[in-house]
């Protein structure tokens, strides 16, 4: 297996991805790819996006198992530093573990065991 890349969503929007066999974030119709982060990019991109959002989950994605290209790319906060892409939807099959994303009191996250 190649280095994990991880996907911030909504339990509701991955119960549909589950059922359908195929994951499609709406950044997919939007920019034309799912983002995506590395382990330590995660917490950070959560935080800064996701802040005091309910339902969340994380899903652990195998890119050895994509069918859709992965291209790593500059990110809109840190040009420097580059975030994987998936140009197409997830296959089911690819998510090897999802974890469940609760903030705390104060509306910000903490990486869940297993993020590595």
């Amino acid at each position: 297996m190649t280095e994990s890349i991880y996907h911030i969503t909504t339990q509701t929007a991955w119960t549909v991805g589950k059922k359908a066999r195929m994951y499609r974030a709406e950044s997919l119709g939007s920019d034309g790819f799912i983002h995506c982060s590395k382990a330590t990019q995660v917490l950070r991109v959560a935080n800064m996006y996701y802040l005091g959002q309910l339902g969340m989950v994380i899903l652990k994605i195998d890119p050895s198992r994509l069918s859709s290209e992965v291209r790593w790319e500059p990110g809109s906060d840190k040009p420097e530093e580059l975030f994987p892409h998936v140009y197409g939807p997830i296959d089911i099959e690819a998510v090897v573990a999802v974890f469940d994303f609760s903030h705390g009191s104060d509306g910000s996250f903490s990486l869940p065991e297993g993020i590595t």
